[in-house]
């Protein structure tokens, strides 16, 4: 919790642009933002992390972090169709994402974190989740975060 912890300051600090330390809970990578982004200037918004963890282990680990609200509904995991999971905006190939799951369906969680008393970031979380090819499902948990500040 602690380095999630350090991950939620660091990204706080710099309005959502700083990386996390190395070696902790989350590891920033960025060749998931060219599937989940919109193309064009919007992208800029999204960053996307990896976990080793699986979807429930990462939740256990955010119970206890400031920052994240839990308005109703907020962190409850919960089976949705891959194309549920990673929406309409990214520049994934769809038939390629549904082909890899095929039948089963990863675990999604979603909720809001605020800084200074307003909501500024839509976090989801997808366990598992593909590689950056679309190749293989990982054991870990991707973690896609969408500024809501972001010019």
């Amino acid at each position: 919790m602690r380095q999630l912890t350090a991950m939620l300051v660091f990204l706080s600090a710099a309005g959502g642009t700083a990386q996390p330390a190395p070696g902790g809970l989350w590891r920033e990578a960025p060749e998931y933002r060219l599937l989940v982004a919109p193309a064009g200037p919007r992208a800029a918004a999204f960053r996307t992390f990896v976990s080793p963890l699986d979807l429930e282990a990462v939740l256990a680990r955010l119970d206890q972090t400031p920052g994240l609200l839990s308005p109703p509904g907020a962190w409850q995991p919960r089976p949705a169709s891959a194309a549920d999971a990673f929406g309409q905006a990214g520049r994934y190939d769809r038939w390629k994402l549904a082909r890899l799951f095929g039948a089963r369906r990863p675990q999604v969680a979603r909720g809001p974190r605020a800084a200074n008393g307003q909501v500024t970031e839509a976090w989801t979380l997808i366990s598992p989740h593909p590689d950056p090819a679309l190749e293989r499902l990982e054991p870990g948990t991707l973690l896609i975060v969408l500024s809501l500040t972001h010019p």
